[in-house]
């Protein structure tokens, strides 16, 4: 019999689980707020002979500053958002995951402190835990939204080095106006550890979802040097398995970032196929169009039939409310259908599907709840 192992393991993991929600082999899956439709044929075709190309020479190391990805991200930018972004400003990496993770790599640490604002998304906690970041989540309001008086105050007697603002946030779909973007990063100016800026990040990973009328924190960056925007190639680009995610901010903030990566960490395959993705940027933009149509149908539909919806910018959307959410989800989850048990008690959050898929959540959400 082998001895038994005493890992060395660091104070504050013992106990945690990986992070990731259910992975089940369901007929209808809405859990993770995929974009329900895979990329098209000539996505795949430019995608496949972008890599093949990188392929050739993957016995060389990648372009570690990704020069042509940037001016990629960039000219995406200026045509979804209309924000003129030189590419000093872009940073890029595994998914969003790793660039918040750079973040607070550069910027957090021992004795420093992350702040958010609960319910959002679950791996906030968990970047300040891998960075040992101390954790704060202040509340939101009953309408999810951010009491600007209260965060102000929290920042001032914190002095955090990171204000994480998901926005549209998860997994409520609520976002904040420019002017409540505005309004906190002037509030972080000088408000960090010893008197510096505390960063504030808007994380946009759903931003392509907002709804009309909504404009990006991209739109007023260029007053705030403390703020970031991140992005993600995962939801609207249909490009989860890429693990493409990216942020716009001032470039001393990218260059503090370029200390703590990883040396070429976004490897030749990956830029070559975000490359090849964002060309088809048009077709792109028209398959958001639809989603957003189809998540305002569902709100609608969700209203209308007696639940509580919560008004939504992302590709979901958060319902309720129920005395046993997890009867519920089981109850779903019985007919094939796989959605989300997360955020505030009482309420299911469900991913924006093709009509098909949808159609059979509303049917039996119907029979679960006897609707």
């Amino acid at each position: 019999m082998p001895p038994q192992l005493r890992l060395p393991l660091r104070p504050g993991l013992a106990g945690c689980e990986p992070y990731g929600a259910p992975q089940l082999a369901m007929p209808v899956v809405l859990n993770v707020n995929e974009n329900p439709y895979p990329p098209a044929e000539e996505v795949v075709r430019d995608i496949a002979a972008a890599v093949a190309v990188a392929a050739r020479g993957a016995n060389r190391y990648p372009d570690r500053d990704f020069t042509a990805l940037r001016e990629g991200l960039a000219a995406y930018l200026a045509a979804e958002s209309g924000v003129t972004v030189p590419i000093e400003e872009i940073w890029a990496g595994n998914g969003s995951n790793e660039v918040m993770l750079h973040l607070l790599q550069a910027f957090g640490g021992p004795g420093r402190t992350v702040l958010s604002f609960a319910p959002t998304y679950s791996m906030y906690p968990e970047y300040a835990r891998d960075t040992l970041t101390d954790w704060v989540a202040g509340s939101r309001r009953a309408d999810f939204g951010i009491d600007l008086a209260a965060a102000a105050r929290e920042i001032r007697e914190l002095a955090p080095c990171a204000v994480l603002l998901a926005s549209p946030n998860n997994p409520t779909g609520t976002a904040l106006t420019t002017a409540e973007v505005e309004a906190l990063a002037t509030v972080a100016r000088g408000a960090g550890p010893d008197g510096a800026d505390a960063i504030v990040v808007v994380d946009e990973a759903y931003g392509e979802f907002r709804r009309r009328g909504v404009a990006s924190a991209l739109s007023v960056r260029g007053n705030h040097p403390n703020l970031v925007v991140t992005r993600t190639m995962s939801k609207a680009f249909g490009m989860a398995g890429l693990r493409l995610g990216y942020l716009v901010a001032d470039r001393r903030v990218v260059d503090a970032l370029r200390v703590v990566r990883l040396p070429y960490h976004l490897s030749a395959l990956t830029q070559a196929a975000a490359l090849a993705a964002l060309t088809h940027r048009d077709s792109l933009m028209a398959q958001v169009a639809s989603l957003r149509a189809e998540r305002d149908a569902l709100f609608d539909w969700l209203v209308a039939h007696g639940f509580t919806a919560v008004p939504s910018d992302a590709n979901f959307v958060l319902f309720g409310v129920f005395a046993d959410r997890h009867a519920v989800w089981e109850g779903l989850l019985a007919r094939g259908v796989l959605v989300r048990e997360v955020g505030p008690e009482g309420y299911l959050r469900v991913t924006v599907g093709t009509p098909s898929e949808t159609s059979a959540f509303k049917s039996s959400l119907l029979e679960v709840t006897g609707g």
